[in-house]
This record gives C-alpha cells, sequence and structure tokens, in this order.
C-alpha cells in the first residue's frame, strides 16, 4: 500500500511542485494561499533551491518569465486579486512560448471582496487572462490529492507545449486537510534547447521575447501558437464521469462545487431521479466531448458554481443549446448546499431551470 500523508491543500501543492523539480518559486503572501508561500520558505533553501518573496505580485510573475526563459521549472501562488496584477506577466510569458506553473487559490470578488472561497475567476482563467491571443492550460482539483497530482501534471504539461499551466482551485480545497499519496508521480523530463543557459560559444544565442514589430511575423507566430493548443485540446483534456450511463439530467461541476454536487446526485438517485454528473478536470481544454454526447441523452443540464454563472457559457457551447441549461450557483464566498443543488436537480425534473 502507498505511503499516505495528511496534508493541506495547500502544503500538497507546494511539495509536489517541490518533487516535479521546482527548484524556483517567486510569489508575495494574500490569503487564502499563504501556505504555499510559507512552505517552500521553509524548504527550499534545505534543497538548495531559490524562494523569493517579492516587492509586488508584479515583481514575481516578471521574476518566473526570466526562470523560465533559463529553463529551469519555476512557479508563483497567488489569490483572485493577485493574479490579476500577474497577467501582463502571463501574457509576455506566453508570447515568448516559455513554460511556466502558476496557483490561483480563488477568493470571492470583484475588488479585494473577502477572503472565502470562490469560482469566479474562471472567465479569466480560461478566456486568456491578459492582453492578447492565447491560452492557458487550466487544472480544477476537487480534493487535496488532485492538489497534488494535478500540480506535477501542470509541470509536465507546461514543459510539453511549452505554455503556461495554472492550477484553478478554491479556498476550500486549498485550505482542507486530507490523506495523500506521491507515490504514483510520474515526473517527465524535456530537452530545453531553447532556454538562456548561456552559449559558452557553442551555439548560435537564443533570443526569448514577445516583441514582434512586423505584422506578418506576428500573425504567423499567433497562427503556429494555437497549432500547438489544438494539440493541447486533443490529447489533454480531462473529465470525471459519474452516474452517466442511464442520466436524464446532467450536473456539471468542479473544485468544491463537484464535491457538493456528487452528495447530491446520491441524495437525487435515491428518489429516483436519474441524473448523473460530468466534473471537468481540465477547464481549458473544456470537456467538449463528452458534453456534446451527453446532450443527445439527457432532458437538461444543471451547472453548480460559486459565481454569478461563468462555466454555464461553456457548457452551453459544448451542447450547442440543444438542451435547457439551468444554473445552481452562490457567490461572494458562500458555498451551494448539497440539498440547494438537490432543489435544482428536482427542478430540472419539473421543467424548471
Amino acid at each position: 500500500m502507498a505511503e499516505r500523508v495528511l496534508m493541506k491543500g495547500n502544503e500538497a501543492i507546494a511539495e509536489a511542485a517541490i518533487r516535479a523539480g521546482c527548484r524556483h518559486y517567486f510569489g508575495y503572501p494574500i490569503t487564502p494561499q499563504t501556505e504555499i508561500a510559507a512552505y517552500m520558505a521553509k524548504k527550499m533553501p534545505k534543497i538548495g533551491g531559490v524562494f523569493l518573496q517579492a516587492e509586488s505580485e508584479i515583481a514575481s510573475i516578471n521574476m518566473v518569465y526570466g526562470a523560465a526563459a533559463a529553463g529551469v521549472r519555476v512557479m508563483t501562488s497567488s489569490s483572485s486579486p493577485g493574479i490579476s496584477l500577474k497577467t501582463e506577466g502571463l501574457s509576455y510569458i506566453a508570447g515568448s512560448d516559455v513554460p511556466a506553473f502558476v496557483v490561483n487559490v480563488q477568493r470571492g470578488g470583484p475588488g479585494l471582496g473577502g477572503i472565502q472561497p470562490s469560482q469566479s475567476d474562471y472567465f479569466q482563467a480560461t478566456k486568456g487572462g491578459g492582453h492578447g491571443d492565447y491560452r492557458m492550460i487550466v487544472l480544477a482539483p476537487a480534493s487535496v490529492q488532485e492538489m497534488a497530482s494535478l500540480t506535477i501534471k501542470g509541470f509536465n504539461l507546461a514543459d510539453k507545449y511549452l505554455m503556461t499551466a495554472m492550477i484553478l482551485a478554491d479556498g476550500t480545497i486549498g485550505q482542507m486537510m486530507e490523506p495523500i499519496s506521491f507515490e504514483d508521480a510520474e515526473i517527465e523530463n524535456y530537452e530545453k534547447p531553447w532556454a538562456l543557459t548561456g552559449t559558452n560559444c557553442e551555439r548560435k544565442h537564443n533570443i526569448v521575447n514577445s516583441l514582434y514589430l512586423q505584422p506578418d511575423q506576428l500573425e504567423i507566430k499567433n497562427f503556429e501558437r494555437y497549432e500547438r493548443y489544438k494539440l493541447v485540446e486533443q490529447n489533454e483534456t480531462m473529465w470525471e464521469e459519474y452516474m452517466m450511463e442511464d442520466a436524464q439530467y446532467c450536473v456539471v461541476a468542479f473544485g468544491i462545487a463537484a464535491r457538493v454536487a456528487k452528495n447530491a446526485v446520491v441524495a437525487a438517485r435515491a428518489e429516483g431521479i436519474k441524473v448523473g454528473l460530468i466534473r471537468p478536470i481540465t477547464l481549458w481544454p473544456f470537456p467538449t466531448a463528452p458534453l456534446a454526447a451527453a446532450a443527445d441523452k439527457v432532458d437538461g443540464f444543471i451547472s453548480v458554481e460559486l459565481n454569478m454563472g461563468q462555466m454555464i457559457e461553456d457548457i452551453r457551447l459544448a451542447t450547442q443549446c440543444k438542451k435547457p441549461v439551468g444554473l445552481c450557483n452562490r457567490t461572494g464566498g458562500m458555498i451551494p448546499s448539497p440539498d440547494q443543488v438537490l432543489q435544482s436537480i428536482r427542478n430540472a425534473q419539473k421543467g424548471v431551470y
């Protein structure tokens, strides 16, 4: 049996990052993700790594940019308003096609909002985040185990596709404790001939830059980048299906909302309502295929979210509006209860969305 250890979600991310080969962390404290930085501050000096609490979120993401350009595995973490400050740097990283790893443990917004859990950064993460045409791989853990495993997966994917991978968690998953194992982690290593490591007069100079003054060259680069994104969509989309075999209704949820929704699905089944769950694990690429298939079988969908309704738009796009999509939500740091989700399922059975 694999050895298991009791860890908080934020600490599981930090430990998984270290095991994935990350030796460079640049960040700034903000609730509810500060434990990531605290863990890195303790561990990095002991393993020959670099921990630096920057003067701001803007500084930290640009340090990530520099380290990523040198070809090392590097990460930063923050929470919602802090991620907003990082978005210019995220765009530069995307425009330079270097791999980076970012964690957003979301809190309620907009503005400073509150420190309670939220999922209101879905748009920001899945539609790019900063200026220009680009994508980030967005991973949505629903357990402390997935906080760890998707962190390692994120580093691997970032290196493989030369792009940013982001963990989009919520304050609940970040703060909760569960037993986890690291023993099945698969660390992938990729050659990085593009990195700024010093030529020693043995090769031509590498240039890492996001500036293209000739519009035709920038257009070519953007088209090339999106061809790479297509490969991500084809090969890396992840989701979980639960009780969907005979489902007449489909609940769609991610993160902590999916755990609540799964309990509601079990309760609805006990009442004789045939309902299942599709949980996106990658928010981008979004699991369009299973939702499109479900749209040909079920009578309707319910999106469960900790926001005012953001993922619901991608559900409607994926299902081409073939079936109605209802919203069960709380916002501002509130979490829907299983009873609230169950009531939404009952309403869907009555044709009320």
